[in-house]
């Protein structure tokens, strides 16, 4: 850069007011770069806020994230959808909330742009990402995102336009259960204009509750709505404490002589300041003697689901309402809690007494003397100077095991033994607190207000404020006329947000406050101090040049070989995109954005649930809602396609699916998982500044190349992970390729369940020379270059689990068997096996966040831990009976099963099996539970073992261990031989009998044929008898000719009656004989 030199004809200026002069000069010249991203990018940003569902389409308005259980108003939608590839049988609930999604340029309407935009085809891209919860013996841990693709919808406002006035786009809200704290990304689908992603807080405040009259109020205390100057003007920083990542709501005190703290659920987007409700006290100071009393918050602490603060000696703390953590209602009580320990100590005399503490390290009595070194080993041979070494407090970053110790002075170390002395610091400054990112950074606040900055592991520590730079960047603010500055600020705290420095600071313009957040522009500052510092005047003729020096040894630094991420960082993600509109605008409804909220309910359940022991055809979370609709997928596009879904809207089997396949972001990821052995490589490409090759011969060797462009690799943890580092040198295109591999040394790691008890390490990646000179320039500002901290977790990592191969185990069991019987009653869930095929048990080890599914072939034991010949009467089994039933050393004729293989544990109490295992035989010996198994029917017993499978301690290709508890279901059990007996003797005495009894029913049925007969004829004659004399008594008055002949027929009768007598005579006497 150059230009004439800005002085009049004669005597020459001072050389002080030439360089005030080039300062301002280049004050302009640093802002190009922000006038060229001005005028190529529309300061566009996005706009995200929150609404229940009663208040979607309203304008303006704006909801607290309190609710958390889900709402039953979309069940009833569903049953509209007959022709959907949905089952209607199904449960579908949603959120309480909504977010609503605008974005606005300077100098536009929103409304327009919205507008605008979604005429161009622009469409919000939503994704939120669920922090993992700290109970990990609760919740699972993983790492779980869900990308939305957000639904316009018109404003509820009047309009007289035809189609549209005012709209916003929405997504639903999803919560899930252990998690509270919640990132939302928002991003543009690439059409229409340019909108720069941005990130929001959207986390669950469990401190708020609706009164009786339904409006929401803190649970802590009454909310104040006047932010007076005193409470901020002329006030000390504090620092802001809280659990990094884990903290729903964030909570400031310091505000003097009142019991007022700031409290923010969005990490100060937007915040409340409210009086707590605590009772202002004085006790204890007979231990601790006190200079005075007032009412200030000193100290405030937020953790996952609780609030501490210190007033005076009084420990304070609230416990907020999260059912999403404790699946029950817990509130705040408000209630004191404090507690002296050690009990029966004064804290004060005795704190240094205890014998458990351990000294690490003998702090100097004085501060070294540098001698104009940058830093300086403490070895206790250099000298000191007079100034008392005064600590105050002591910060250790669990990744990088780097300690520091602060006060008024900085030391430095990375083994607790070795400490370096940082000597930029000046030891006439105090520390009062740090702020730390640990990714590399830290920020240093002192007693008089001043911010220095240091990146940990190197040795110079930079002035932020007050410095040259931060007079530059505040001048050109306020030419800007941003309503971020202010001549007259103060600043509140100072933390890191996603590895980002910010302030939280009051604002005085014209007599009015204004509390805001604003990023601290720390690659600014330390740009602007090296152009300001580090520049040449040279003349050339009749002008001066201008050029600036560029320490920073590169040029081009791109990160090259990045493999897929997922595989190391665990990151689970599902895509969901809203339903279909059957509608010529394209516009959403509220019926159709509450089916979207069903939909991503629904998604979000199937992916809690998919852990059952028994292992699908196809691994994915989602194959079971699509599994019996798959095949008529043409068949719904074709009723979407002309307009004849059901309800207005179409469900595409397509658009609820899980990825796999994330692409790298061409940088090094947030995290890095690595089992057993694992390795990851990657490779940094640099272009070197100038020509910084040189040549050196060797022995033996004609000559080779070197680049004066080195990469170091740092390694929190030696002795657990190693790096190489392999070298290849582009001449031609004045470049370095640096190959980096970091892999597990498998020393430092036994075994632990998936996401549990990892070992926190970190690997820092340096180019030599380039700590606070390298910057590259994006559209967003300048961005720091040179230095990569990655965290790195040895263990199991999450989201891999042992799974039974149930489709496997039946198809080789059927061919090892030659047949397979499957139960009478089938359940398709649990196939059966029969009890005299010998059972080959297979398993697979399945990736939840790859989606890979492979067979286990590693060891493990199997044991049967409980069981019972139905699934109501299950039971476990203690410890001495799992021990009889399964180890191979049982004497008590116990056992259960047995099998062939020979290898077994160290002290052979089980058997070590493997997928190479000969199988197991089924013994169900006398004093075993499945002995003598009472048939439920004709069919033979069944019963179910409660088997465990474990890799523990004889599995060592990972460092998982592998868990896996499933029911068997084994048919065709044989009784015993006394009920086996016993049943053959009832049976056969049944079998007799039933034979006996047909003999004599032949023998005897003729006879009984004729009695029958006999009787009947008895019966007949009886009748007829009765029939003539009621015939006679009733015809006793007629005339002589019908009497004549009626005493002819009874004559006649009498003697066909006697006829008759004689042989029924006979054959009685011949009964009787």
């Amino acid at each position: 850069m150059c230009g004439t030199a800005m002085f009049p004809a004669g005597p020459p200026w001072s050389r002080v007011r030439v360089l005030q002069v080039l300062w301002a000069l280049l004050a302009v010249l640093l802002a190009s770069w922000r006038l060229w991203a001005i005028k190529d990018f529309q300061e566009c940003t996005w706009q995200v806020v929150l609404n229940e569902f009663k208040r979607v389409g309203e304008s303006g308005v704006s909801d607290s994230f309190f609710e958390q259980e889900p709402v039953d108003t979309v069940s009833s939608l569903f049953h509209m959808l007959v022709d959907s590839p949905l089952n209607p049988s199904e449960k579908y609930l949603g959120f309480p909330y909504y977010l609503k999604i605008n974005y606005s340029c300077e100098e536009k309407p929103s409304e327009d742009l919205v507008r605008m935009g979604h005429l161009t085809g622009l469409k919000p891209l939503v994704l939120v990402t669920f922090q993992s919860p700290v109970n990990f013996y609760r919740w699972k841990i993983e790492q779980l995102q869900i990308q939305m693709e957000a639904a316009p919808f018109r404003s509820k406002e009047p309009c007289m336009a035809e189609e549209v006035c005012s709209m916003s786009w929405y997504t639903p809200m999803p919560i899930k259960n252990g998690s509270v704290v919640m990132r939302v990304d928002v991003s543009s689908n690439g059409l229409g204009s340019f909108i720069p992603d941005k990130r929001f807080q959207m986390n669950i405040n469990g401190f708020l509750k609706r009164d009786q009259d339904n409006n929401i109020q803190f649970t802590v205390g009454e909310k104040l709505f006047d932010l007076m100057p005193r409470y901020f003007v002329g006030v000390s920083s504090r620092p802001l404490w809280h659990t990094v990542d884990q903290s729903p709501v964030l909570i400031l005190g310091g505000i003097p002589n009142e019991k007022y703290v700031l409290m923010t659920d969005t990490s100060f987007k937007d915040f409340s300041l409210v009086e707590l409700s605590i009772d202002s006290c004085w006790v204890g100071s007979f231990y601790c003697p006190h200079s005075g009393f007032t009412a200030t918050i000193y100290d405030t602490i937020a953790t996952e689901s609780t609030l501490f603060i210190r007033q005076n000696q009084l420990v304070y703390y609230f416990t907020g309402t999260y059912t999403t953590l404790y699946e029950r209602n817990r509130g705040s009580d408000g209630q004191v809690s404090f507690e002296m320990l050690p009990r029966k100590w004064s804290v004060c005399e005795q704190i240094g007494a205890s014998d458990d503490l351990e000294l690490l390290y003998h702090i100097p009595e004085f501060i070294p003397e540098a001698r104009g070194l940058e830093f300086l080993m403490i070895l206790g041979t250099e000298s000191y100077t007079s100034t008392a070494m005064a600590p105050k407090g002591i910060f250790c970053n669990p990744y990088n095991n780097l300690i520091f110790i602060w006060g008024n002075f900085l030391l430095q170390s990375s083994n607790k033994e070795n400490f370096i002395y940082l000597a930029d610091f000046p030891k006439e400054l105090s520390i009062k607190y740090m702020a730390r990112s640990f990714r590399g950074a830290v920020a240093i606040v002192t007693e008089t207000e001043e911010i220095w900055y240091l990146l940990e592991g190197s040795y110079r520590v930079y002035q932020l404020f007050p410095s040259k730079g931060w007079q530059v960047h505040i001048s050109l603010q306020l030419m800007q006329q941003s309503s971020l500055y202010a001549s007259n600020e103060t600043m509140l705290t100072l933390f890191y947000e996603d590895s980002k420095l910010y302030q939280l600071v009051y604002l005085m313009n014209n007599q009015k406050g204004q509390l805001v957040k604003r990023l601290m522009p720390v690659e600014q500052l330390l740009m602007y101090q090296q152009h300001t510092s580090r520049y040449d005047l040279e003349r050339k003729g009749g002008y001066l040049m201008l050029s600036f020096i560029n320490f920073c040894p590169f040029s081009v630094m791109r990160l090259r070989s990045l493999p897929r991420p997922q595989r190391y960082t665990r990151q689970e993600r599902y895509r969901a995109r809203p339903p279909r509109v059957l509608e010529r605008s394209g516009f959403h409804n509220e019926n159709s954005l509450a089916i979207y909220q069903g939909l991503v309910y629904y998604l979000l359940w199937l992916h809690s649930v998919y852990d059952k022991p028994y292992a699908d055809p196809v691994h994915d979370p989602t194959w079971r809602w699509w599994e019996n609709n798959k095949q008529d997928q043409d068949y719904y596009f074709f009723l979407a396609s002309n307009w004849r879904s059901s309800g207005g809207v179409s469900v595409e089997m397509d658009s609820y699916e899980k990825i796999y396949n994330l692409e790298s972001a061409y940088e090094l990821p947030e995290r890095i998982f690595l089992d057993k052995g694992t390795e990851y490589s990657f490779a940094i490409f640099l272009s070197a500044q100038g020509h910084t090759f040189r040549t050196q011969t060797e022995l033996g060797a004609a000559f080779q190349l070197h680049s004066q462009v080195d990469v170091g690799v740092v390694l929190a943890d030696p002795a657990c992970i190693e790096a190489s580092v392999k070298q290849e040198v582009m001449i031609n295109r004045n470049s370095v390729l640096f190959s980096i591999t970091l892999k597990d040394k498998k020393l430092c790691y036994d075994q632990g369940i998936s996401g549990h008890h990892l070992m926190k390490t970190s690997m820092t990646v340096n180019v030599v020379g380039s700590s606070g000179l390298c910057f590259q320039e994006t559209h967003r500002g300048p961005r720091m270059q040179g230095n990569l901290m990655v965290p790195v977790f040895i263990g199991c990592p999450p989201g891999k689990r042992l799974a039974f191969d149930i489709t496997y185990t039946v198809e080789y069991s059927r061919l090892k068997n030659k047949h397979y019987f499957d139960c009478v009653h089938v359940n398709p869930e649990m196939p059966c096996f029969l009890f005299r095929d010998i059972f080959y048990p297979f398993f697979l080890i399945q990736d939840l966040v790859t989606g890979d599914s492979g067979s286990f072939q590693g060891s493990y034991v199997l044991l049967v831990v409980g069981g019972g010949p139905t699934m109501d009467s299950l039971k476990d089994y203690s410890e001495d009976e799992i021990y009889r039933f399964n180890s191979p050393l049982d004497k008590t004729n116990s056992l259960i099963w047995t099998t062939r293989t020979t290898r077994t544990t160290k002290d052979s109490a089980f058997h070590i099996m493997s997928h190479e295992s000969p199988g197991i035989e089924w013994l169900c010996l006398e004093n075993a539970p499945c002995y003598d198994s009472v048939p439920q029917g004709i069919f033979a017993p069944e019963f179910f073992f409660k088997v465990l499978v474990s890799n523990r301690g004889v599995d060592t290709s990972t460092y998982c261990n592998y868990q896996l508890t499933f029911l068997l279901h084994i048919h065709g059990l044989p009784l015993s031989p006394k009920r086996a007996l016993f049943i053959v003797m009832v049976s056969a005495s049944v079998f007799v009998g039933l034979v006996i009894f047909y003999i004599a029913f032949c023998l005897l049925w003729p006879l009984v044929v004729k009695g029958c007969t006999m009787i009947r004829w008895k019966i007949n004659d009886i009748i007829a008898s009765e029939s003539y004399y009621t015939y006679a008594s009733i015809s006793g008055i007629s005339s002589m000719p019908s009497l004549r002949h009626s005493r002819m027929g009874s004559m006649f009768s009498s003697r066909m009656t006697e006829d008759r007598a004689e042989p029924k005579e006979a054959v009685e006497r011949q009964l009787m004989t």
